[in-house]
């Protein structure tokens, strides 16, 4: 076998996650490996804490306590509430995790490793390990799983009706009926509530995009602005953007499942409820 010549091996960082293998027609890209290793380390981590804890914890078990402790305290600025933090924190703490490892293990130095396809010129280098919240699909799916579900417990929460009139206003319309008699500024009103329940419910759909785009962006960039500094320079000037890296990606990691957190606690206040205690203090403030 003749050996390959580096100048025929090509390598550049595309926007879509490449494909290593097929299984069935299937494409299995190294994203979706790196988020298959990002599962199994998280299990790994669940299992072995779950077996070896202790009332007098160790170094690890402590270091954890200290993680989710301070999660909590966190996490209850953002809900006012520790019952709902409870309910909610386990879906955060895994979608921080999920998105932390991912970050960190596309930037580990296993870049070297991966398969060779063949090429209309020369062979083409495929990594086996690519961040899988540098693929588009991976931070899709994140966000869709983060609002949907935001809604889900609001239904849960709040109920079925309360939920959809915030997209779907429909006792504002009802209320025109009612009240135009004795406040005929409801014929303006309620019409401006309906559009504002439809702003609501495109609005889920930009947080889909937003949550999608801006992890997406930031690691991708990330990869790709080490990649640009190891070309220029392999030794040394790629250290500090290590770094940096490291930083942005447990920012992105927090800054996801922070949102996540306020998703949730969004969807599971009763707007109504407030909207009648404000009418109910101007009532008493007037009859005062």
């Amino acid at each position: 076998m003749n050996p390959i010549a580096p100048a025929q091996i090509n390598h550049e960082s595309t926007l879509y996650a490449e494909p290593v293998a097929y299984v069935h027609g299937f494409p299995i890209t190294n994203a979706l490996i790196t988020s298959w290793v990002a599962v199994i380390v998280i299990i790994a981590l669940s299992v072995g804490l779950r077996a070896t804890m202790k009332k007098v914890p160790g170094k690890l078990q402590h270091l954890f306590e200290v993680i989710l402790e301070g999660g909590l305290n966190l996490a209850d600025q953002v809900t006012g509430s520790r019952k709902v933090t409870q309910k909610v924190f386990p879906i955060a703490i895994s979608i921080f995790f999920f998105v932390l490892i991912n970050n960190w293990l596309g930037i580990l130095p296993f870049g070297a490793f991966g398969v060779l396809q063949p090429a209309a010129e020369g062979y083409n280098f495929i990594p086996f390990l690519r961040s899988g919240t540098a693929d588009i699909n991976s931070t899709l799916a994140l966000a869709i799983v983060s609002v949907i579900g935001s809604n889900i417990f609001g239904v849960l929460v709040i109920g079925v009706w309360k939920t959809f009139n915030k997209y779907v206003n429909l006792k504002a319309l009802a209320g025109i009926v009612k009240k135009v008699r004795k406040d005929p500024s409801v014929l303006l009103v309620a019409p401006v509530m309906f559009f504002v329940g439809v702003l609501e419910l495109v609005g889920e759909l930009a947080k889909v995009a937003s949550l999608s785009f801006r992890l997406f962006g930031n690691v991708f960039a990330g990869e790709v602005l080490l990649a640009s500094m190891t070309v220029l320079l392999a030794y040394g000037l790629p250290i500090p953007f290590l770094f940096l890296e490291i930083m942005v990606g447990l920012i992105q990691a927090l800054i996801f499942s922070m949102l996540t957190l306020v998703y949730f606690t969004i969807a599971s206040q009763d707007h109504d409820e407030h909207e009648e205690g404000s009418h109910g203090h101007a009532a008493v403030e007037t009859h005062a």
